[in-house]
């Protein structure tokens, strides 16, 4: 589990692929403190296991369903990445509750400066829009962001000076392709939403009925 804090940018060392999947490098100094072999790192807000640690960064295995989900495959030698090691039990929840699993990706459409902040204008996909909404979370390569309007084919989250010195995101450029993450918790409600649970013996749920979940969610 992840906060959407990044921690460090880090900066690829190679990708290689054979047919959709294999491994990827990166460069990084901050991400290894107290980091060991199988612990979780997320890259530009996917949740990847450490295979190997180097003094200077770290390798990770990229399967297929990563290649298909994310912008991991389209990355090359000397691009920055965003990096977060997952959440310590006793750490502060800055963030959002972040899974690293990602739902798709999307495009930037535009930048747009706004006194001290700057309006990024993504694009994506209906199914990924669905679960946007406004004044929610949404991860942008592992950044955890608050959206501030949502279209029929875009959404928009306003980044302050401090999210664009310490990420990634103000070094894109219109057409670039980022990975989204929705908010988890939405996600689980459409899930109990739009299937009927199990039929369960209502004193083995202790009352807990789809009924219940409707009115009160």
């Amino acid at each position: 589990m992840f906060t959407g804090i990044i921690e460090e940018v880090g900066t690829i060392r190679f990708v290689h692929l054979a047919g959709r999947s294999g491994k990827i490098s990166v460069f990084a100094s901050k991400v290894l403190e107290g980091t060991k072999l199988g612990d979780s790192i997320a890259v530009n807000g996917v949740c990847l296991t450490v295979i190997s640690i180097e003094k200077d960064g770290f390798t990770a295995d990229i399967m297929a369903e990563t290649v298909r989900r994310s912008n991991l495959g389209r990355l090359g030698p000397g691009e920055q990445v965003n990096l977060e090691r997952a959440m310590a039990a006793d750490g502060r929840f800055g963030g959002h509750l972040v899974s690293g699993h990602i739902d798709g990706t999307g495009t930037i459409k535009s930048l747009k400066k706004e006194e001290n902040a700057v309006w990024l204008t993504v694009e994506t996909k209906p199914e990924i829009l669905y679960l946007i909404i406004e004044k929610g979370s949404v991860c942008i390569d592992g950044v955890s962001l608050t959206v501030a309007q949502v279209g029929k084919d875009f959404f928009q989250v306003s980044i302050i000076p401090h999210t664009g010195e310490e990420t990634t995101l103000l070094k894109r450029h219109p057409g670039h392709v980022v990975n989204l993450e929705n908010d988890i918790v939405g996600k689980y409600i459409q899930r109990l939403m739009q299937q009927k649970m199990p039929e369960v013996p209502e004193e083995e749920t202790g009352g807990l009925t789809m009924e219940f979940l409707k009115e009160y969610l």
